[in-house]
């Protein structure tokens, strides 16, 4: 009899034993379930954050006209020219090319180029250096930004400001690219400046003209180079050196 009852105790704790056990894997099931739902929510809400963040940021920038935002136009130095080759001169895309100037301005170019509706890049999905000049021939102003300016979120979010005023794939005028300039595409900005504006210039350029830099309407590259990004320079510079003024002005 005594036997009996130690086996019925015994059967008794293992049970118990089991019952715990089992509570307890469910309680761990749950803790799991609850990070992993917990991390998703960080990944989402991480992923989110960024463009909201840029969104809130960028309000400031809605009533602003592009020559309010950024610098004034004196941290910019004066428009630089140099005669312009390489217009139709178009090679398969992918085919390696190297350009003399950081950044260029002109020269062979991929017989592809980038879309008209993308006004801002960062490094990670920039158009490669062959697409861009190709959109230079077509007229579009592109200001580039070294790797200073991209680690300046501050700078960063005037570059976005500026880009999101040419927003719209209807008007010609909005024939503008806001693209990063890193070591690998090329030797550093001259001097202090960490921002270039380029055109390709169809030869309305009255000045290099003066100069002798050109004849006149010969094609020419051009440049102006600056310390920060300056919505009054670009522009004045867009003013000076409009779309129409390029070998290829209504191609987008």
């Amino acid at each position: 009899m005594a036997e009996k009852q130690q086996k019925s105790d015994r059967r008794a704790v293992a049970d118990k034993m089991r019952k715990q056990q089992r509570r307890g894997e469910k309680r761990r099931n749950v803790a799991i379930v609850g990070v992993c739902l917990l991390i998703a929510i960080l990944i989402v809400g991480a992923a989110a954050f960024q463009p909201v963040s840029q969104w809130w940021n960028l309000r400031q920038y809605e009533d602003a006209s592009v020559a309010d935002i950024g610098a004034p136009a004196d941290v910019c130095a004066d428009v630089e020219t140099k005669p312009a080759e390489g217009n139709q001169q178009h090679v398969p895309q992918g085919t390696p090319l190297t350009y003399p100037d950081s950044p260029p301005a002109f020269g062979r170019h991929w017989e592809n180029w980038d879309g008209f509706d993308r006004k801002f890049y960062s490094e990670s999905d920039r158009p490669e250096l062959g697409m861009l000049v190709h959109n230079l021939e077509h007229g579009f102003t592109i200001l580039w930004y070294d790797e200073t300016v991209a680690d300046d979120s501050q700078q960063m979010e005037e570059i976005r400001a500026i880009s999101e005023k040419f927003e719209g794939s209807e008007d010609l005028r909005n024939k503008f690219k806001a693209v990063p300039w890193t070591s690998e595409d090329g030797d550093p900005f001259p001097g202090d400046a960490h921002v270039a504006m380029t055109r390709w210039s169809a030869g309305n350029n009255p000045q290099a003209v003066e100069d002798g830099i050109i004849e006149e309407g010969a094609q020419t590259g051009v440049w102006q180079y600056c310390s920060e990004p300056s919505g009054a320079a670009l522009d004045a510079f867009m003013t000076e050196f409009p779309y129409t003024d390029s070998p290829e002005p209504n191609a987008v």
